[in-house]
């Protein structure tokens, strides 16, 4: 049958959940609460480099105000996409952590021109090689993913913790009463607007955390407003600031390699977002994703920058607060290329006290763990090696997160991939998927005990007591209409019957009375266990085949 070819009768495109498009007002102020949420993160690695390369004051704030415009740019490019370029997905774009052991490595023998000129041929290099890296995407059922999404949320935990503790361990303070106090306090503030109820006030539940937590931090001099003002008002970041790339082949390599990490990491946000969010992610949507990521790396060093990546703490906020529009996200990308053009507003962001970040961070990064979670729990895990694949990908991403010297006696190219834990576990995940569900060859016909299901049989008497719709649900045997069924032990069973024969047992209420009788005398009474064969499920009834269990 051909089909129709009238337009009326073509069924219409359902909307995409990420199109939907808010009010100004709003789409701005959670624009603003992505941008809170990741700008303790997007200033880190420019303070980390522009320390690492013996920078003045004046040259490392020229790096951070880079690093916010093309973050900015990177995330709109990424949100509203261009043909073949950009997800489309609700995904905030910023400056990668995972490239800060590279750069500091380079800079040890080089300068930053190495690091600029590495980057620009590695991203170029991961560009390209975009369309070929998304064809992974079959290799990311949701066994895969679940561990990915988790492992993302659990590394992130030490990152809260850490800014819960001041941020910089060298601080005289880092890891006081105080700063964990002020920290807790924000998480309160955070929860507390979460259960008030009001959906407006819960989504931006992270925002006025950030906010109240930063003012009650200024009421107790614990917030420092004092370079606010300073510097010029407007400053475009300048071309080539720092001079023209130079290009060295050792950091060439490895740089790539931290190119072919950081597009993992975007992989796996890419299709993170994608389930919390409930949309179709594809390869094809994979490979445009990586394009923006790699363009706006190759583009960043040209201003001041480094390689870009999605963030996940602002994909967990997509979690909590539900907003799944991509053009919220956009507003916060021009809200970042704003304050990368104002140093003055970058100013006020930047006092935001590392406590407080920790504080929203806990919420943040425990519910992409939660995601992660949630998707575990939708993994068939019969007659199959699945929990293996979870436990051992999610113990091997952790190592790294619980001991960060693990890795340190490897080869440099092997601590560049598995030093990070999202790596380490979407790299052990895919291979062990590999090995026991896609090759199928060699595989026991009596899997290991990992994925061992016990052997489960009813006698016929016991089966011929059962009528249809019957159900075990919490410890207790229920009929169709959810009424409960008694279990009567064996020692019970005749006085049981007896009675019910005679009608002086006529509800449920008093069979049950009759079962509980005597009890501490009868240890096994009302247990369906040890009124079963040592081989049965501990799930069926046992009433007897002549008399069915009464329905009160």
């Amino acid at each position: 049958m051909t089909a129709p070819t009238s337009a009326a009768s073509a069924p219409a495109q359902a909307p995409r959940p990420e199109d939907e498009r808010l009010p100004l007002g709003r789409t701005t102020a959670f624009g603003l609460q992505h941008v809170l949420t990741m700008y303790g993160g997007i200033v880190a690695v420019p303070l980390i480099v522009g320390n690492a390369a013996g920078l003045g004051a004046g040259d490392i704030a020229s790096l951070i105000t880079a690093c916010l415009f093309i973050g900015g740019l990177a995330t709109v490019l990424q949100s509203v996409g261009a043909p073949f370029i950009g997800s489309k997905l609700p995904l905030v774009q910023g400056v990668s952590f995972a490239s800060v052991a590279t750069i500091t490595a380079i800079l040890s023998d080089g300068q930053l021109s190495d690091v600029f000129g590495a980057i620009i041929v590695a991203s170029i290099l991961g560009f390209l090689g975009a369309s070929f890296f998304s064809q992974v995407i079959r290799l990311f059922p949701p066994v895969v993913t679940g561990v990915i999404i988790t492992s993302i949320g659990m590394t992130l935990i030490p990152v809260a913790a850490n800014w819960a503790m001041g941020g910089s361990s060298g601080a005289p303070d880092y890891g006081s009463i105080p700063n964990i106090a002020l920290a807790a306090v924000t998480l309160g503030i955070v929860l507390v607007i979460s259960k008030l109820g009001i959906a407006m006030l819960s989504r931006l539940s992270i925002l006025i955390g950030l906010v109240v937590g930063t003012v009650l931090a200024a009421v107790l001099g614990m917030a420092d407003f004092s370079a606010v003002g300073s510097g010029t008002p407007v400053a475009f970041p300048t071309p080539f600031a720092f001079g023209l790339p130079t290009f060295d082949l050792a950091a060439i390599i490895s740089m790539t390699i931290v190119v072919l990490v950081i597009m993992t990491e975007t992989t796996a946000d890419i299709i993170a977002v994608g389930e919390i969010i409930e949309t179709p992610v594809d390869s094809r949507r994979i490979a445009n994703g990586l394009r923006a990521d790699m363009l706006s790396s190759a583009v960043a060093p040209v201003f001041g920058s480094f390689t870009q990546s999605a963030f996940a703490q602002n994909v967990g906020l997509v979690a909590i607060t539900g907003i799944r529009s991509r053009w919220v996200v956009t507003a916060g990308g021009v809200i970042m290329l704003i304050l990368g053009l104002i140093p003055w507003l970058g100013q006020v962001v930047a006092a935001v006290p590392m406590p407080v970040l920790g504080g929203a961070g806990v919420v943040l990064f425990g519910t992409v763990a939660a995601s992660g979670i949630r998707n575990l729990a939708a993994v068939d895990y019969t007659g199959n090696m699945n929990l293996i694949i979870v436990a051992t990908s999610l113990a091997f991403g952790m190592i790294p997160v619980v001991s960060p010297t693990f890795y340190d006696a490897f080869p440099a190219w092997f601590q560049t991939i598995f030093h990070s834990g999202i790596s380490s576990a979407a790299v052990m995940a895919v291979l062990l998927n590999l090995l026991f569900n896609e090759l199928q060859r060699g595989n026991s016909a009596n899997p290991s005990v990992f994925a061992a299901k016990p052997v489960r049989y009813l006698t016929s008497e016991q089966a011929q007591g059962l009528r249809d719709g019957d159900t075990f649900v919490g410890g207790k045997l229920v009929d169709c209409d959810g009424d409960e069924i008694p279990v009567v032990p064996p020692a019970k069973a005749e006085e049981v019957r007896q009675g019910v024969d005679s009608g002086e047992l006529t509800c449920t209420d008093e069979i049950l009375a009759v079962v509980a009788q005597d009890a501490e005398d009868a240890p096994e009474a009302g247990s369906p266990a040890q009124s079963a064969p040592a081989e049965a499920s501990p799930d069926p009834a046992q009433p007897r085949a002549d008399s069915p269990a009464p329905r009160s």
